[in-house]
């Protein structure tokens, strides 16, 4: 039985998704733990829902970064993870973390990178007129939003789109590909290839939300 865990900040949809999907597929994977480095996160909630323990460090609390990035390091080794998932987790890991937890550490961000990578993804998308948008799920490197790319999930920029349209979208297609992305990983369907990802037995790595019509 793998071991997950999984670090948030926020209202835990992503995560929600995911033990969701746990539960439903049967994977053969435990979140044993989630990490929250917000005490007021609701993903909490998300987690109690479900059973999952859940462990609080309050970044407020320490008296610099580097305590704190040392302190969610230690806490996360103690579980001895086969892999770390980062679902709505906003603060930018430290390399030491990043090294401790190489090739089985995933973030998902709001676009199709290499597209947009950082902050307001949505606004940049509408004002820069692209056609497609969405979300990829990818292996953390040293480099932000560069790493390994698992699968995306594409939905179409409208003429009508707001800002706040277009993230509803987007958050659809998440709640779709991030758990697949876990479940190949967790099924070791998962090869990584000088920076290149491919599932075996092969399946597709991007996923088009339908329009309704």
């Amino acid at each position: 039985m793998k071991k997950i865990v999984i670090l948030i900040s926020g209202r835990g949809s992503n995560l929600e998704s995911i033990l969701l999907n746990q539960r439903l597929k049967a994977w053969p994977a435990q979140v044993v733990q989630v990490i929250s480095n917000r005490p007021d996160a609701l993903g909490i909630e998300v987690a109690k829902k479900f059973g999952v323990p859940v462990t609080v460090l309050d970044q407020g609390l320490f008296e610099n970064r580097e305590l704190f990035d040392e302190a969610i390091l230690q806490k996360t080794m103690s579980f001895e993870p086969d892999l770390v998932v980062l679902a709505g987790y906003m603060r930018i890991l430290s390399k030491d973390f990043v090294a401790a937890f190489q090739g089985k550490l995933i973030n998902i961000h709001p676009s199709l990178l290499p597209s947009f990578p950082g902050l307001k993804t949505h606004s940049r998308a509408i004002q820069t007129g692209v056609k497609w948008h969405g979300a990829t799920v990818h292996f953390v490197t040293e480099d932000l939003d560069v790493g390994p790319i698992i699968i995306q999930g594409i939905v179409p920029v409208l003429p009508s789109d707001s800002e706040t349209n277009l993230a509803k979208r987007v958050f659809q297609v998440e709640h779709i590909i991030y758990p697949k992305a876990i479940e190949w990983f967790i099924l070791g369907r998962i090869t990584l290839d000088q920076g290149s990802v491919r599932v075996e037995p092969s399946e597709e790595q991007s996923y088009i939300l339908p329009m309704n019509p």
